[in-house]
């Protein structure tokens, strides 16, 4: 049986009334003339539409107004603003009418001419599937790369794995000439070289990972730290273990990591378990969250099982060139009990000529003495309290970087004021912890800065999620003067999404300064990057 029903009339509303109808404004798709510009020069672009609305507009570039030269029926001329950087074009129309207020029409990108660049012969494309932790030059001139990646420039095969650590050239390419393998299992925070000794030449890694170049299960035994040959491969040695069942001969003996000892944790980690590696004096440093020293206890391990020795200490080791904890550094040996360490985390670290570390991160404690977020442990492991930071960093520090050049020490963070002086993200310190005269850093809005360093000519790279500085607008990146000033002619880049965890200053092919920036970096200039850029810096 069928039901009929009677249908209702129904009157549908229009879903766009009351909207403001078109103004037949249209940008061309053709490029700016020229399609580079430098601040004080004329561009022209093509736009129709616009010529009736004389007067009720305002044309911008990347959101600083821009002075209107001439305006025809089908073309516009501006001069590009001082302190413009690379971005869109738009008019936002207004009159205090409704029907035009805050009309906004976008138009083609303006590329702005300046000193900062992406290098020209820089060559990567693709890049890094996951974060690059850190950047290690090596004598050939080529770089290591570690970090949490599992492929480079789309290079990764079956055949050909790539697990946290390549070698690439100065162009970024893919240097196959080292034997890494299957890698690690783990992040990769930090890599070194040791330079001296009867290990000289080879590398140090350290992260959060317990094998290297193994598909086997029971290769389980390292412990976030090894040493790596100078061709790549993992440095091994044999040794005996204890063979559970004797009608098996090959169980006797094991190849095992020649660097037996590394650190691990308890619980939950309140930042990276290895955050920085260091290599003073034929000894290893490691900095991290850590809250205890660990190596293989092979006399009683068998070929499958590993039995393991530990020791508590937090944050801070140092170990001997075998691997051997240090217990003269930061540990009592007759009562068995480390220095207490921080009361927070420990987010990054650097070493300094005479062996000393400078700390950095989230805590206002260290050793049971008031800390706030900066400490300097003396050669032998104690808090140097000479080094004069005072009342420190009223929020959490970041980043910290060291240039033997200028002598200078940079911290970044989420802070407002260090040693009770208003520096809103960025201080510039004196080896001795003091503020650098006339160094001041005033306003950062829109986010905050995550990274600093200073180039060797002085000048400071700055980036972070911050949108403007000093009320002038920059998208992430800046450079600036070693005064805290913009540094003009160098603030020409566009947007920058992302965070940098290390960088490392080189020459371009130009014989300019250049910088590789890497992280979990997405965006530099309005250009997509994978976690890696190289950066050309102009005299």
């Amino acid at each position: 049986m069928f039901v009929a029903c009677q249908k209702n009339e129904v009157k549908l509303q229009d879903p766009y009334a009351g909207g403001k109808a078109s103004l037949g404004i249209e940008f061309s798709t053709k490029a700016p003339y020229p399609a580079v510009a430098s601040a004080g020069e004329t561009v022209e672009i093509n736009v129709k539409g616009l010529k009736k609305y004389e007067g009720k507009f305002k044309l911008y570039v990347n959101e600083l107004e821009a002075e209107i030269v001439e305006l025809t029926t089908d073309l516009i001329r501006f001069k590009v603003p001082q302190d413009a950087s690379t971005g869109g074009v738009w008019v936002t129309l207004s009159n205090g009418t409704a029907n035009l207020d805050n009309q906004t029409y976008f138009g083609p990108a303006l590329q702005i001419a300046g000193k900062v660049s992406i290098e020209p012969s820089f060559a990567v494309v693709n890049g890094s599937d996951y974060p690059i932790n850190d950047i290690f030059r090596v004598p050939s001139g080529s770089f290591l790369l570690g970090g949490a990646f599992l492929d480079y420039e789309k290079t990764k095969t079956e055949s050909s794995l790539i697990n946290r650590i390549v070698l690439v050239n100065a162009l970024g390419v893919l240097d196959n000439s080292l034997k890494f393998g299957l890698g690690a299992n783990g992040v990769i925070y930090s890599i070194n070289r040791i330079t001296s000794g009867d290990q000289n030449g080879k590398i140090l890694i350290g992260g959060a990972f317990s094998s290297f170049n193994s598909r086997r299960s029971n290769r389980i035994n390292i412990n976030s730290i090894t040493r790596l040959n100078v061709d790549g491969t993992l440095d091994t040695t044999f040794t005996d273990v204890v063979n559970l069942t004797p009608n098996d001969p090959t169980k006797n003996r094991d190849t095992i990591p020649a660097f037996n000892g590394g650190v691990n944790t308890t619980g939950n980690t309140r930042g990276p378990l290895v955050r920085r590696l260091f290599n003073f004096n034929n000894r290893v440093y490691a900095v991290g969250n850590f809250n205890r020293y660990a190596k293989t206890f092979y006399e009683r391990s068998t070929y499958d099982t590993k039995v393991y020795d530990y020791t508590s200490i937090s944050q801070v080791v140092r170990m001997e060139m075998d691997g051997s904890m240090d217990s003269t550094y930061r540990y009592d040996k007759s009562s068995k009990v480390a220095l207490p360490s921080s009361n927070g985390s420990i987010v990054d670290a650097l070493q300094l000529a005479d062996g000393s570390l400078v700390l950095v991160g989230d805590f206002t404690s260290f050793d049971n003495t008031n800390k706030n977020r900066i400490v300097k442990l003396k050669a032998e492991g104690t808090v140097d309290e000479t080094f004069a930071t005072g009342t420190g960093a009223n929020g959490p520090i970041s980043s910290i970087t060291y240039n033997a050049i200028t002598n200078k020490i940079v911290v970044a963070g989420n802070f407002t004021s260090f040693n009770g002086q208003p520096l809103m993200g960025v201080a510039l310190l004196n080896t001795d912890g003091t503020i650098s005269s006339g160094f001041t850093f005033p306003s950062i809005s829109g986010g905050v800065v995550t990274f600093a360093a200073q180039l060797n000519n002085g000048k400071i790279i700055v980036s972070g999620s911050f949108d403007h500085y000093r009320n002038i607008l920059r998208q992430g990146f800046m450079v600036l003067e070693n005064n805290g000033t913009l540094a003009s002619g160098y603030n020409n880049t566009g947007i920058f999404a992302g965070t940098v965890y290390d960088m490392l200053e080189v020459v371009s092919p130009n014989g300019y300064p250049a910088v590789f920036l890497v992280g979990n970096i997405s965006r530099f200039n309005n250009n997509i990057v994978h976690n890696i850029v190289k950066v050309e810096i102009q005299n």
